[in-house]
């Protein structure tokens, strides 16, 4: 198929989108079962709440190696080989998670969680699959669109925990693991699709075609992409914030809710809202990232996961609703930071070094959640889960000098 015309390229560009929204479905849940049960998993196998946020802090360690060797694959070869690969190892290492839990192997635990992690690397590297065929003034709405695809998933992950828990024991395996078996099956369909229907690759595709607009602080090509200034430093800031606030409470969520009492239900709710709002407000905040601009987005990230914490703190360990609310709005911060700082990275990358600026970008915000992950545990045992919200709601606050600062000089370099 020609890909030179406008036509054609817009054919392509909504049959990536529709592929890649199928495979998130899948992602998505595989994604979201693990999260909800790791913790407490490693808090049964550990016998102790300090390592509580190891699991976090392990897959979003091997998302980082993940989303570097997925933007370098990709480079080379494509999307489609760079997700396929991820995919697939997304759903060894869940395999792993459940064979670690029914041997009681603690070292095949932590090996298997890190591997796990390339399925939460993947899943948000495919975000950036859904905007290599589109201009500026349509990206916000493109990379929303690939988080919508995610929510149906990942909202119906955390509510199988109870049934793939009773499964899991009907099978002589921990109730713990069940989730994890979910997350196998989800991360291999969600490869297949993306294997077998990828296709024209729609990185390789854009490169065929004339140059998009370029920001200003754009990434230097004769660079390879790899200097982080302007536009690209604002992007990576603003998800690395909302990155390690957001996984560093709801990692604790889980557990704060079991030391007061709440069963698998009442968490898989709060855990199922939280990541809803992760995704389902793509489908309104991709279109005000393109009308109204990244940096307001950005700004509206750190406000966001501010309030998020206070409510978290202010909420009675009792009060699901309230706890439901906090982390909604965690979600949401994470969201509008995420799909702004997304837009950021790929309006200054151009598509020649895009995959890899992008792996790189990622790979910080993986190590970013591995950080928050396993620090979140230590000062949780410190101090107290309040604290911990406190001070993430304040950390996020960051985002917006920092964001601003470099949109002016951005400015002041093409004045």
């Amino acid at each position: 198929m020609s890909i030179t015309t406008p036509v054609s390229r817009e054919v392509l560009h909504r049959r990536t989108l529709t592929v890649v929204m199928a495979s998130q479905v899948f992602s998505g849940a595989g994604l979201a079962a693990g999260i909800t049960v790791g913790a407490l998993l490693a808090e049964d196998m550990l016998d102790t709440t300090s390592l509580s946020g190891l699991p976090s802090a392990l897959f979003t360690a091997g998302s980082a190696a993940t989303a570097l060797l997925v933007g370098r694959l990709s480079q080379r070869s494509g999307r489609r080989a760079g997700l396929t690969a991820g995919y697939a190892a997304g759903a060894l290492g869940g395999a792993g998670v459940v064979l670690a839990a029914t041997l009681d192997n603690i070292l095949l635990l932590l090996l298997s969680l890190l591997v796990y992690g390339a399925g939460s690397a993947t899943n948000l590297q495919a975000r950036y699959a859904g905007a290599d065929l589109v201009g500026p003034s349509r990206r916000g709405r493109a990379i929303s669109s690939v988080l919508v695809g995610t929510t149906l998933g990942a909202v119906a992950g955390p509510n199988l925990v109870a049934p793939m828990g009773t499964l899991a024991e009907q099978w002589g395996v921990p109730a713990l693991a069940g989730p994890f078996a979910l997350a196998t099956l989800a991360y291999g369909t969600a490869g297949v699709l993306i294997f077998a229907f990828l296709r024209p690759d729609p990185l390789l595709a854009s490169r065929t075609l004339p140059p998009e607009d370029v920001t200003p602080g754009s990434v230097s090509a004769d660079r390879g992409g790899r200097r982080f200034t302007g536009t690209v430093a604002a992007g990576a800031a603003t998800m690395v914030l909302t990155q390690l606030v957001m996984v560093a409470v709801m990692t604790m969520t889980p557990v704060h809710m079991q030391a007061h009492g709440h069963d698998l239900h009442a968490t898989g709710l709060v855990i199922a809202i939280h990541i809803g709002a992760m995704y389902l407000p793509s489908l309104v905040t991709g279109a005000l990232t393109d009308r109204y601009g990244r940096v307001p987005m950005a700004v509206a990230s750190g406000v966001t996961l501010l309030a998020a914490g206070l409510v978290s703190a202010a909420a009675p360990a009792n009060a699901v609703p309230l706890l439901a609310l906090a982390l909604a709005l965690l979600g949401l911060g994470w969201n509008l930071g995420l799909v702004s700082g997304t837009a950021m990275i790929t309006d200054a990358a151009p598509p020649q070094t895009r995959a890899k600026t992008q792996g790189a970008v990622d790979l910080c915000v993986a190590l970013a959640g591995a950080g928050g992950g396993i620090a979140s545990g230590m000062v949780m045992a410190a101090t107290s889960y309040a604290a911990l919200s406190i001070a993430g709601g304040v950390l996020a606050l960051a985002v917006i000098p920092f964001v601003v600062a470099s949109a002016a000089r951005s400015r002041g370099a093409v004045s």
